[in-house]
């Protein structure tokens, strides 16, 4: 799709419930017209384009009637290329009877006549249009603009109940998305859609302009797998800035002053607007819609309706003007007492805005409302206009804490150690300590020097209170180092509330990592509990912590929800998660969140949308830079592309992944990128050894749930007589449903027993592991169905399908080959799978440590029980090649 083409080119996604509502309407035998209202820029032309064309499908032939001021200036003018030119209306009775007759033919052909704007149609058009349509030979497809008073127009050709009506809403998020992903030709990321959506208000017209913006501005840019804006805000273009000033340019000069500080202070305060403007102007523009109010308890406030009216307003205000009006409003909320908490903020923003500077001791109060607000960003600028001499201690970690949530690690440490300088006691070094830990870890990727400057701390802070805030700083850190049962051992006895606790945010940050290691280690119901315990207290806490948004705290129970098999909750927990993050504008917890998804993806085995997440998390994670989670979502995205066929982005994926450091946790797991990515080219083996060394590895960690993860797929590639003692072994150590699933899948594989399949498909179903339960009922209708029992056999693939179609384009060797492969033994399907994927007979000998005489007896006697007698026939029936990713929504 040429996203740079005109509006009607764009893709007309989400609108099957009013096309259907035209279908149907269309198809009475009474049908006059059809006629599609709303507001302007919500694409009713390019809806009346569609439903034209499915006219003409339906044998009418298409008419357009071109209604506009200038051809309303002419009687007729909007129908007369229409008109025959010998017709005389000088007698409008034989006119128009010479007009029908010209347009029904000898054929008597049917017209779907469209006719935009109907308000702009010229009177003898509109009377000559309504008499075709009584007549039966022109039927109407109109639009109008709502929010305009009806012309008479409209009223003559909309009347009676032959002509159906249809109201056009603008688009919901999940149609902006569907619409950008085709326009762009591939997904885009959640913060990117959101902004777009919000920027646009679902205005198709208004999206439109955006991304042509954005792109021509290079602040929308794709890596190859999903597309991000660069900026806080979407660019528009020239166009869609004369679009909305000709939408404001109605105000007077009263309602003009308030949009201009609405424009730079929203939201206001009604006796505010009421200093400028009576409430007569402002009800007016209410009633307009450039406004909108809404009333909390005994306060109005005023904002903007449509989030783009402030960027166009902004962009028009001279500097002189934007500096008074600033000041102003300072002043205005100073003589009114400034007695809100956030007042404080705005003032200090305003200063700063109109002049500058503003008064160091409102910065730095500033800084700290803004910091509780997450608003990191806004702390930065606050804090880096702070004359020296005014910095102190609080404010160098108010500052340092700031440029790491926003991915500005290098500068924060600068600034840590500065503020290191200015710690005079053992608590001060205590705080610096912490954070620059914080940063060295989180957003630096430096584990091993971060674990050393903790402990360094440990030998010169004496007090038991500062210990204890070591211990569990140490404990947090290694419970996503790979070093989960330390970690449980370090945060066991954190305490059950942070009012018993010795500082707040530390016991939010242990809480949180507590639950990670608890689910690393199989103790996934504990995990839960923590999980929720933490984040309920977060929030109800979050006034006082300076800890990331409590959101955050989610991470850590997506991990125990999908390890405790409780995947579908997991994923609805996360993406709410992740829309409170968006509007948090909190990146670094945003980062994880994606990657969680993905891995949350990846267990119920729906491929498109782990990549997609993994995808998001990647991207990001470069943009910040947050090095360590690049590492966790390049092998993620790898696996995932994979398993979809798709060997090159794989490839890519891993290549990049290899320049990043590794961070600890899943670190085993990175492994899936390369198994699958030799699984899906026929290697079986050589995924199985991949997976087996990395499942050793974690086995010695004490990872338990990663361990679990890595044996299931080897048992699904092949080896599940090796592993199912010590899957059994790990369900008994887990308390969550989904590693005794895992088990008994192996067991089931192993014993080729098609009940047990069955019977495991259905655990796994119950857990959310669509594609784990998918090869299973697979493989048991593929038994049924080698042995005769064939209406055992149709019900199994029926119930495989059912899971088949949930994993978005997913194949794995298990499912393309089961059926096709039941009467080969282990040795030949694996052969059969790499000749297929264009192996060589001295190739395969050379991967499975064979002769080459050997491997081509065994082709032979594949070709034999398969009944082909070519390699190509071979590939056609093992059906090897994966299809495309199925869209997400």
């Amino acid at each position: 799709m040429d996203v740079q083409g005109q509006g009607s080119s764009w893709p007309l996604m989400g609108r099957d419930t009013e096309l259907g509502a035209f279908s149907a309407a269309w198809g009475e035998r009474s049908c006059q017209g059809v006629v599609i209202f709303g507001l302007a820029g919500v694409g009713k032309s390019r809806l009346a384009q569609e439903c034209l064309v499915g006219a003409v499908r339906d044998g009418w032939k298409a008419g357009r009637a071109s209604a506009s001021m200038t051809a309303a200036a002419v009687p007729l003018g909007a129908i007369a290329h229409l008109i025959p030119p010998e017709v005389d209306f000088a007698d409008p009775v034989r006119g128009f009877a010479a007009v029908a007759r010209a347009l029904a033919g000898p054929q008597r052909q049917r017209w779907a006549m469209l006719v935009d704007d109907l308000h702009l149609l010229d009177a003898a058009s509109t009377v000559l249009l309504r008499q075709l349509m009584d007549a039966g030979v022109v039927r109407l497809i109109g639009t109008v603009r709502t929010g305009e008073p009806l012309s008479e127009a409209v009223q003559t050709l909309t009347g009676g109940n032959a002509v159906h009506r249809i109201d056009l809403a603008e688009m919901d998020m999940d149609q902006v998305e569907r619409v950008l992903r085709t326009a762009l030709g591939a997904a885009v990321g959640r913060r990117t859609l959101t902004e777009l959506y919000t920027a646009s208000g679902g205005n198709i017209l208004y999206l439109r302009e955006l991304v042509l913006g954005a792109l021509a501005a290079q602040s929308l840019t794709c890596d190859g797998e999903i597309w991000e804006l660069t900026g806080d805000r979407p660019i528009g273009t020239p166009r869609l800035a004369e679009l909305i000033s000709a939408r404001l340019a109605a105000a007077d000069q009263a309602a003009q002053s308030v949009l201009e500080l609405l424009a730079l202070c929203e939201p206001l305060s009604l006796t505010d607007a009421q200093d400028l403007a009576s409430l007569e102007t402002l009800s007016s523009l209410e009633q307009a819609g450039l406004v909108q109010t809404t009333i909390d308890r005994r306060r109005t406030t005023l904002t903007l309706a449509h989030p783009l009216y402030g960027e166009t307003l902004r962009g028009g205000i001279p500097n002189l003007r934007r500096r008074d009006i600033l000041l102003q409003q300072v002043a205005r909320t100073e003589k009114h007492g400034a007695r809100r908490r956030d007042d404080a903020l705005h003032i200090a923003t305003w200063q700063l805005n109109a002049t500058g500077t503003a008064d160091p001791a409102l910065l730095l109060q500033a800084a700290t409302l803004a910091r509780h607000a997450h608003d990191y960003q806004q702390v930065i600028v606050l804090l880096q206009v702070l004359p020296t001499q005014h910095h102190t201690l609080h404010s160098r970690i108010l500052l340092g804490e700031g440029l790491l949530e926003v991915g500005r690690a290098p500068e924060a440490e600068n600034v840590l150690i500065e503020a290191d300088t200015l710690a005079e006691n053992e608590q001060d070094k205590l705080a610096v300590t912490l954070i620059r830990t914080f940063g060295l870890f989180w957003s630096g990727g430096h584990t091993a020097e971060a674990l050393e400057v903790n402990d360094a701390a440990r030998l010169q802070v004496i007090c038991s209170v500062g210990r204890r805030l070591l211990q569990i700083n140490e404990g947090a850190m290694l419970a996503v180092s790979g070093q989960a049962p330390r970690a449980v051992v370090l945060l066991e006895d954190l305490e059950n509330t942070p009012e018993e606790a010795a500082d707040l945010n530390m016991w939010l940050y242990g809480a949180m990592m507590k639950t990670t290691a608890l689910a690393l280690v199989g103790r996934t119901h504990q995990a839960q509990d923590w999980g929720r315990h933490a984040h309920t207290t977060h929030q109800r806490v979050n006034d006082e912590s300076i800890l990331a948004h409590p959101a955050s705290q989610l991470n850590s129970l997506l991990v125990s929800l999908s390890e405790g098999g409780h995947i579908a909750e997991a994923r609805r927990v996360g993406e709410q998660a992740v829309s409170e993050l968006i509007a948090a504008k909190a990146p670094l917890p945003r980062v994880w969140m994606a990657f969680h998804l993905g891995r949350t993806e990846w267990l119920a085995g729906h491929a498109g949308a782990a990549r997609r997440w993994f995808a998001e998390s990647a991207a990001l994670a470069r943009a910040i830079p947050s090095p360590i989670v690049s590492r966790l979502a390049l092998t993620g995205l790898a696996a995932s592309a994979a398993l979809l066929g798709d060997a090159a982005a794989a490839e890519t994926s891993l290549a990049e992944s290899r320049n990043c450091p590794v961070m600890g946790l899943f670190a085993e797991e990175e492994s899936l990128g390369e198994a699958w990515l030799h699984a899906n080219s026929g290697r079986l083996s050589q995924a199985r050894a991949v997976l087996t060394s990395a499942a050793e590895t974690a086995r010695e960690k004490g990872l338990i749930t990663s361990e679990g993860m890595l044996l299931t797929d080897i048992a699904r590639l092949g080896g599940a007589q090796h592993v199912t003692d010590r899957l059994n072994e790990l369900a008994d150590m887990c308390d969550g449903t989904l590693a005794p699933a895992r088990a008994r899948l192996a067991a089931a594989l192993a014993a080729n027993n098609p009940g047990q399949l069955l019977a495991a498909a259905e655990q796994l179903q119950e857990t959310g592991a669509d594609l784990l339960a998918a090869e299973a009922a697979t493989a048991a209708a593929a038994h049924w169905r080698q042995n005769g029992y064939s209406r055992n056999a149709t019900a199994a693939a029926h119930q495989a399908q059912t899971y088949v179609d949930r994993c978005q384009g997913a194949r794995t060797p298990l499912l393309a080959t089961t059926q096709a492969t039941t009467s080969l033994t282990a040795r030949e399907r694996e052969i059969a799978l790499l000749a297929a994927a264009g192996t060589t007979s001295k190739e395969i000998a050379t991967q499975l440590t064979l002769s080459v005489r050997t491997v081509d007896n065994h082709l032979q006697r594949i070709y034999t029980k398969l009944g082909v007698t070519t390699r190509r026939q071979l590939t056609d029936i093992l059906n090897t090649k994966t299809p495309p990713s199925q869209p997400l929504r």
